[in-house]
Formats: C-alpha cells, sequence, structure tokens
C-alpha cells in the first residue's frame, strides 16, 4: 500500500509545523543571550544622550522620519523621481502630511 497524495501534504505540514517551532525557539534564545549587549548598548545611549534612530545612510532625508520635508528628494527638479530607494519605504511623517495634504 503506497503513500496517498493526503499522506504526503500531512508529512509535509508536519515538517513545517516542526521547522516554525525550531524558528520560534532560535530567536527566542538568541534574544536571550542578546539582552547583555543590549542593555549595554542603551546604557552608551543613555549616558551620550543620543536621540533619533539613523533609518538609512544615504541621504539626509531619509536619515529619519521627522526631518523629511517635501522638497528635499527633488532638489534638482520637482517633477524628477527620488534617486534613493529608502526615500519610498516610508511616506513622510504625518506632521508633513497634515499641513501639505495628500500627496500621491
Amino acid at each position: 500500500m503506497g503513500l496517498r497524495k493526503g499522506d504526503f501534504f500531512l508529512g509535509y505540514a508536519a515538517v513545517l509545523v516542526l521547522c516554525g517551532a525550531a524558528a520560534l525557539t532560535h530567536a527566542r534564545l538568541a534574544q536571550k543571550a542578546a539582552e547583555p549587549a543590549v542593555r549595554e548598548k542603551k546604557e552608551l545611549v543613555r549616558s551620550l544622550e543620543l536621540t533619533d534612530l539613523c533609518l538609512f545612510t544615504e541621504a539626509t532625508y531619509t536619515r529619519h522620519p521627522s526631518q523629511a520635508t517635501l522638497h528635499v528628494p527633488f532638489q534638482e527638479q520637482p517633477a524628477s523621481f527620488d534617486h534613493f530607494p529608502s526615500g519610498s519605504l516610508f511616506p513622510p511623517p504625518a506632521t508633513v502630511r497634515k499641513t501639505h495634504g495628500p500627496m500621491g
């Protein structure tokens, strides 16, 4: 008696569940292992009084969403495309959208 398609599916689903459980376990263990380093970095940030997170390094307006303005990506020409791909990964901050209306 051979394997049916349903048996193959159940075996495949069981393997995927085991892989998912292994990934979650690995993430939990890695998180616990990283706790001392995270605490150390938090203390460094607190002692140096660092402020904002730098999301991207390629352009000034993509470093932090709070620093974005509507005209900066189009410095060379108002109708030109953004030079950097990271400019399309997050929208302008809510304050800019409220002030200048909907975009796009």
